[in-house]
């Protein structure tokens, strides 16, 4: 079987926060760099780049991943959902990041994104967390400014938000 040489690009096709994108990924291509630098899509950190953080977690196909440890040519076909994509539209803000906003749960905001990409799967998937599971889950997540307390609370605070009925317009 050749060998491909390092210099070799794939075309990856895939759709981004529910946009069908395509670009050319060389195979050791990390995900975090292929969407920081060759999609534009900067919310996406680059912390350890070992999976320990969670800075750089992303949605695929609607779990959680880091895209640290995430080849760009393994996504070919994917759903992959940034921090970009979680508001319901351009210039608004999901429940989840306004709850951010209102608990000030966030200062340097550079583990922010990956937090808030696991709490939106996390409050999806058990939308009525406790504090204690809250705190079990977000142990995959470093922050060194907020100690935590104020992401707890916003996270409660979203969950109980998303757990109501909408308003009647």
């Amino acid at each position: 079987m050749p060998r491909l040489s390092a210099e070799a690009r794939h075309r990856v096709a895939f759709q981004l926060n529910g946009r069908p994108v395509a670009a050319e990924a060389e195979p050791r291509m990390l995900l975090t760099d292929f969407l920081r630098h060759t999609l534009g899509m900067t919310g996406t950190h680059v912390g350890c780049e070992h999976g320990v953080c969670g800075a750089c977690t992303v949605q695929i196909d609607g779990v959680p991943a880091r895209a640290c440890l995430t080849l760009a040519v393994q996504i070919e076909g994917a759903q992959v959902r940034t921090v970009e994509g979680l508001g319901p539209e351009p210039g608004r803000l999901s429940v989840l990041q306004e709850a951010f906003r209102r608990h000030h749960a966030l200062q340097c905001g550079f583990c922010t994104a990956g937090i808030l990409m696991s709490l939106d799967y996390y409050l999806r998937a058990n939308p009525d967390p406790g504090e204690a599971a809250l705190r079990e889950f977000l142990g995959g997540h470093l922050c060194r400014c907020t100690g935590y307390v104020p992401i707890l609370a916003a996270a409660l605070d979203a969950a109980r938000r998303l757990r109501e009925p909408p308003p009647h317009a």
